[in-house]
């Protein structure tokens, strides 16, 4: 050894420490990122579970509205999601569906049913007929 040296103060073996401390950060770093997308795939799918259950509500209006529902909640249950609330407006259908995976659940609100009027033409503007320039 040195002269000065002490062989309690070494530095053999920090770069070690540093580096098992750097992969523990970047592991728990990984495993959030991993337990986000995780949340993020189970709201998508009950997104497109209520999607679809709307629309099938909305297809089936004319049956009624327990029809209407029924029809609902068997997609929603095709599509691996549970109906929470299914309610008919007229031609609108409202649903809410909710799917579970591991330890996230997610609740999706979809509405379906015609598209509305064609939009007004603006104020003093005239459409010209076919083939006559405005």
């Amino acid at each position: 050894m040195g002269r000065g040296a002490d062989p309690c103060r070494s530095d053999r073996g920090s770069a070690t420490v540093w580096g098992i401390g750097v992969i523990a950060v970047l592991c728990a770093v990984f495993g959030g990122v991993l337990v986000l997308g995780q949340a993020v795939v189970v709201r998508q799918h009950a997104a497109r579970a209520a999607d679809m259950a709307a629309l099938a509500a909305a297809d089936h209006r004319p049956e009624g509205g327990t029809a209407a529902c029924g029809h609902a909640a068997r997609v929603a249950r095709a599509q691996g999601a549970r109906l929470v609330r299914c309610s008919l407006d007229g031609e609108i259908s409202d649903v809410t569906a909710e799917s579970a995976r591991g330890p996230f659940t997610a609740e999706a609100r979809a509405r379906a049913g015609p598209a509305g009027p064609p939009a007004p033409d603006p104020p003093g503007r005239a459409l010209a007929p076919p083939g006559r320039p405005s």
